[in-house]
């Protein structure tokens, strides 16, 4: 497929032929990344809200397009808010919604902040031009889980605001000190956070996006805004990955697989967190070694996390997992999990 990666389109108060009766037909209308413009009270100031970065992530969408025609006529919000849809081919490559990146692409939430200008990276530097021209108070990226579980925050900072903009949403935010080229991580001179909604089939992540979108349009100032409960704050994940050139499977027994073998139900630890001796999978005879979980430090930390029983992956103490996902694909080339000690939390 030859993409055009300069070319975006604007809707700006777009009536109920343009958004179609359902997300469905809309996301198929659209042929390119589409910035979506809403008129405010204050049209001084604007809010952005990104979505499907990632093709395969739909909950974003889906409570964009339910809060733009829930009635009669178009909303008005406190303030201008800017939507911006970004990865419209992937998600509308067959199955619809099915296709984190194109074949042969690469992940645009790893693009941002870079000196590259082509391909993916040219979009991404389009993106932050996109939101920057609008001087925004606040950025919200929406994105799901790779795999089931519950509705977290992710900012590079922490702030009050940020943890306001948080508690629309959800009740957790993970204070990232990783570099990965995201989005959440550029400076767009406010908070900025990304709102991890649940799994891509779960209804209730896609009733997370439009009550958190429905909040932030309502709400008159963010900075005065009170909190209406508590957040938890996790404090610095690391990534759990495969070691280059290692297999992974999954599987509800040992099959005395090469490399890796994870529990089919891995997703299951997102829910609740996993103790100490807790078995999430098995090994081959390299043991830790087909692993890495790589410290702000650039350490390779694993085995103060993990450790060997018989053949057996074991945490090696209570263990807070975020985005553990059965998807092979993802695990492979993205990350096994999130993890962090589950002392390094706090509730504010």
């Amino acid at each position: 497929m030859n993409i055009d990666f300069s070319d975006i389109e604007y809707l700006k108060n777009p009536n109920g032929i343009t958004l179609k009766a359902d997300f469905k037909q809309f996301l198929l209308s659209l042929d390119v990344p589409t910035v979506i413009d809403i008129s405010g009270k204050d049209q001084n100031r604007c809010r952005v809200i990104v979505t499907l970065l990632h093709g395969n992530e739909p909950s974003g969408l889906i409570a964009i397009h339910r809060w733009l025609t829930s009635h009669k006529e178009l909303p008005t919000p406190e303030t201008n808010i800017r939507f911006i849809i970004c990865s419209v081919e992937a998600a509308n490559a067959t199955p619809l919604l099915s296709h984190r990146i194109l074949e042969g692409g690469i992940d645009i939430n790893r693009c941002f902040g870079s000196d590259n200008n082509k391909g993916y990276y040219q979009r991404a530097k389009i993106i932050e031009k996109i939101i920057q021209e609008v001087r925004p108070e606040a950025v919200i990226d929406l994105h799901n889980t790779s795999g089931s579980g519950p509705a977290f925050a992710v900012s590079s900072l922490l702030s009050t605001r940020g943890l306001s903009l948080t508690s629309f949403f959800c009740d957790a935010i993970i204070l990232s000190g990783l570099e990965l080229g995201a989005l959440m991580e550029q400076d767009f001179n406010c908070p900025t956070i990304t709102v991890e909604c649940g799994g891509a089939n779960d209804e209730q992540a896609h009733e997370v996006a439009y009550e958190g979108i429905e909040q932030i349009a309502r709400c008159p100032s963010i900075d005065n805004f009170q909190q209406k409960k508590s957040v938890e704050i996790v404090y610095k994940p690391l990534r759990l990955e495969l070691k280059q050139g290692k297999s992974l499977f999954y599987s509800t027994h040992n099959e005395g697989n090469d490399g890796v073998t994870l529990l089919a139900k891995i997703e299951q630890f997102n829910f609740g967190g996993a103790h100490k001796g807790q078995m999430l999978g098995w090994l081959d005879e390299n043991g830790l070694d087909n692993l890495q979980l790589i410290n702000e430090s650039h350490e390779d930390v694993i085995s103060e996390y993990f450790t060997v029983r018989d053949n057996q992956l074991v945490c090696a103490t209570n263990l807070r997992i975020f985005m553990a996902t059965p998807s092979y694909k993802i695990a492979k080339n993205d990350c096994l999990f999130y993890v962090v000690n589950r002392t390094g939390t706090s509730i504010v």
